[in-house]
């Protein structure tokens, strides 16, 4: 990579918070709004794009039946019978609800990542990966601190 090739991406990366926050989503709140309703962490990944410490999250080793939701909106994002145990530290599914989230490409690093949010609110979940199980063969994994767990 050039000098050219890592300012571009630095500049990208920078730009990559305010252009998820540009979209256009169902429900909307000021940024006061955000930090009101969110600790810190939460909103460091949920608004900022970040990623909580492997390992941290109660939900990653949570195989009980139910469904987890979107803690910006309320939506339901995932279902228990898609979670499963990735062993990255991070809680891991293979596939979303329908129509639940929407991805768009994350250039933060120096690969390209495919980033998942809410589809309703915007709020970033994660990252989705190529090397999760039968049948999808995908990796969703998220940040616990941007769901909430609903036992069935």
């Amino acid at each position: 990579m050039n000098r050219r090739q890592f300012t571009l991406a630095a500049l990208a990366s920078a730009a990559a918070p305010a252009a998820l926050h540009a979209q256009s989503f169902e429900i909307t709140r000021t940024d006061a709004e955000w930090r009101a309703m969110l600790t810190d962490a939460q909103y460091k990944v949920m608004r900022l794009e970040g990623t909580e410490r492997a390992g941290s999250s109660p939900l990653d080793k949570n195989y009980a039946a139910g469904t987890y939701f979107c803690r910006g909106c309320d939506l339901p994002v995932y279902p228990s019978e898609t979670k499963y145990d990735s062993g990255t530290g991070w809680p891991s599914w293979w596939q979303s609800l329908p129509g639940a989230v929407g991805t768009k490409p994350d250039r933060k690093l120096l690969s390209v990542r495919t980033e998942v949010h809410c589809r309703r609110c915007g709020s970033h979940l994660g990252h989705i990966f190529d090397d999760g199980p039968a049948p999808t063969g995908k990796r969703h994994c998220l940040n616990g601190v941007s769901l909430v767990f609903r036992a069935a």
